[in-house]
């Protein structure tokens, strides 16, 4: 099946570059381009794409706001959005993900990497740029508001605490399968288990509570 991808920047030469590299790819195709956060929400419902590609600082509304319109709590049918920026340490980017995000590229992660993400989101993987995985969400997990991270509604088991850890070093579903020597069936189980209990709608907000609880240092 083609993914159809929607792409939002203000810069007429980003935009239309991501563009560019998406649609040269077999099995992606570029349905809208949005040059604000208002566009992209509009066409966002419009075009009903599979995946969105969301600048961050955009004028009208940025790509965190446009991401709660469109994958945020309360949305019933969330977009998998891919939130891309210039800076590795966006003041924005944990607000992009709490919002709803899939994913998090930097804009000279390359075509491949970014073709990786764009699938990875439309088969509920999320891809976070690995070089900064650790980093970023340890960082800005400090930025909470300084309530105590929400417990799981049941205790994790030994193996959903294995998922967790995979999880919030920004393993796709096949490594984690490779790495912790079981089926990709599995897996997915054990996610759709964790999910559960945290409360979590994806897998960056299992990342971000493994951060925020201790479980991942820096």
């Amino acid at each position: 099946m083609t993914v159809r991808v929607l792409v939002a920047d203000d810069q007429d030469l980003v935009r239309t570059g991501l563009s560019m590299i998406l649609d040269a790819q077999p099995g992606i195709e570029v349905v809208g381009q949005a040059a604000d956060g208002l566009e992209a929400v509009a066409l966002a419902r419009q075009l009903k794409p599979d995946v969105g590609l969301f600048d961050i600082r955009m004028p009208g509304l940025d790509g965190i706001a446009a991401t709660r319109e469109l994958a945020g709590p309360g949305v019933d049918e969330p977009l998998a959005i891919v939130v891309i920026t210039t800076f590795d340490l966006d003041e924005y980017v944990y607000g992009a993900l709490k919002a709803g995000a899939r994913g998090f590229l930097l804009k000279d992660a390359g075509p491949e990497l970014l073709v990786q993400a764009i699938h990875a989101a439309a088969n509920g993987d999320a891809l976070i740029a690995p070089r900064i995985t650790a980093r970023l969400l340890a960082a800005f997990s400090d930025a909470r508001t300084g309530r105590p991270p929400a417990q799981p509604v049941e205790p994790l088991t030994s193996r959903e605490e294995q998922v967790l850890l995979t999880v919030a070093q920004g393993r796709t579903n096949a490594e984690i399968a490779a790495e912790l020597h079981i089926s990709l069936s599995t897996v997915k189980t054990h996610l759709a288990g964790v999910m559960t209990k945290l409360g979590a709608r994806n897998r960056v907000e299992i990342a971000i509570w493994a951060y925020e609880t201790g479980r991942i240092n820096r």
